[in-house]
């Protein structure tokens, strides 16, 4: 059945699409990409809604839960609450470093001017 793909040149389908996105991609470029993917999705959703979203969004995620199980929705969440903690503590530490150069923190790493100072 293998013989039977193979065209002329000795080469199957799938690998002269593969080339030829390839040869697409070296020519045009990402932003290339980037524009018909937009221009389809306007497309998509100019005809069927958003209603198409909502059920298309609802069937993956019952695929999801199907194949990895409710608790992966539990590591998941944990992993993007741990990242956002992370995030915020390293923007305060990039506040205090930047407070600190130019002389607006205290010894104890607190702002200097603030209410505490004025009482």
């Amino acid at each position: 059945m293998a013989e039977e793909k193979e065209k002329k040149g000795g080469m199957t389908v799938a690998e002269a699409g593969r080339k030829g996105g390839v040869k697409v991609a070296q020519e045009r470029g990402r932003a290339f990409y980037e524009q018909i993917g937009r221009k389809g999705g306007e497309t998509v959703k100019a005809e069927r809604g958003h209603e198409f979203y909502e059920q298309i969004g609802k069937k993956g995620g019952e695929s999801v839960r199907a194949s990895r199980g409710p608790e992966f929705y539990s590591q998941i969440g944990h992993k993007g609450g741990q990242k956002v903690r992370e995030l915020i503590e390293q923007g305060k530490r990039m506040a205090r470093e930047a407070a600190k150069k130019e002389g607006g923190l205290d010894e104890m790493g607190n702002l200097k001017g603030g209410r505490r100072e004025e009482e």
